[in-house]
């Protein structure tokens, strides 16, 4: 399988309801580095690498994201693997 890294922008009601911690605690359990953020639009963003099918189920996560999220919408755009992470961080 091969290593790559996705970008996504999640919309909707998604500060203010855990979903930075839960994309963490997500990303570990599929082994995916990276990080995750929230947007001054009050979106979120994710950068994750790892094998393509950890990320693929990463992506499914974030159109629902923790039960007290409302996701309206994750927009997606695929990148080359970098290797820039070494774990999985919150950041801002």
């Amino acid at each position: 399988m091969a290593l790559k890294q996705v970008h996504m922008h999640v919309r909707g009601r998604v500060q203010g309801v855990y979903f930075r911690a839960s994309t963490q605690r997500e990303a570990k359990r599929l082994g995916l580095t990276g990080w995750v953020k929230n947007r001054p639009d009050g979106g979120v963003e994710i950068c994750a690498e790892g094998e393509e099918e950890g990320l693929k189920e990463l992506i499914a996560w974030a159109q629902k994201g923790p039960s007290s999220a409302r996701v309206e919408r994750v927009d997606v755009r695929w990148r080359g693997y970098g290797g820039d992470f070494h774990d999985f961080r919150i950041t801002e």
